[in-house]
């Protein structure tokens, strides 16, 4: 298990790294003292876990969440106690406080561990996080004012752009998030997500219904009742992909 250590306390790096040490199936392959300094090394290390601080100068480690595409497991290490309701909240494998005890870090191991185990195996390219498309079994963070969450892909049925923003459908939540579509199209593998038109890209798992519409244009209904139209230009490409 590669893992990246952030924290702008220089002290709290070495005191965690020398805890990780103790385990050797954790491999600590760098770590970083801002979020400038960490998004450059999970993009180019691609960790599997991070250890992350919260309160760091300038941005937070929740602005760290935000800013990446791909986001790894994450195990939030902070001194303010205030902000584990907000950690549960976006479903973070753990959250412990500071100073760390042995006894707490052993059970976030552990419960990594097992999350590693059921995942796929994923490539050992060291620039795995910047070049891959993303992919059903992936998780964005997805942050809207107070309210965060790490969602996985598999569940996002929807993307819809407005204006500068994307909402971002799962559960019954459609939170924005700051991104253009096109960017977010780039990034997402074509065989799982599918770009209806200009203003929405669809997960092609939920698809639960096709029809004709106006001008041979099509309509998608998604698990859960949403209606998507599919410009005429995309149609043809839409029966061939879903074998129409």
């Amino acid at each position: 298990m590669r893992a990246l250590v952030i924290d702008d306390e220089r002290l709290a790096r070495k005191e965690l790294i020398n805890l990780l040490s103790q385990y050797d199936q954790v491999e600590v392959v760098g770590e970083a003292n801002n979020v400038d300094d960490a998004k450059e090394k999970i993009e180019a290390l691609s960790p599997d876990v991070v250890f992350l601080d919260i309160q760091m100068p300038e941005k937070t480690g929740f602005d760290l969440l935000e800013e990446l595409d791909n986001v790894p497991h994450v195990v939030f290490t902070t001194a303010y106690d205030e902000y584990a309701l907000k950690a549960f909240q976006v479903n973070a494998l753990d959250y412990l406080l500071k100073p760390i005890e042995p006894k707490r870090l052993n059970e976030a191991i552990e419960r990594l561990f097992k999350k590693l185990n059921e995942a796929p195996e994923r490539s050992d390219d060291g620039d795995a996080f910047s070049s891959k498309k993303l992919t059903l079994d992936d998780q964005v963070f997805v942050k809207d004012g107070d309210r965060c969450w790490f969602v996985k892909l598999s569940n996002v049925r929807l993307f819809e752009s407005d204006g500068n923003y994307i909402k971002v459908y799962f559960d019954n939540n459609k939170p924005m998030i700051h991104k253009s579509l096109n960017a977010l199209d780039e990034r997402l593998d074509e065989k799982s997500f599918f770009r209806a038109s200009r203003k929405h890209i669809i997960n092609l798992s939920w698809v639960e219904a096709i029809e004709p519409w106006f001008n041979g244009g099509l309509v998608v209904t998604l698990k859960g009742g949403d209606r998507i139209e599919v410009s005429r230009r995309q149609a043809a490409r839409f029966k061939d992909m879903m074998s129409l």
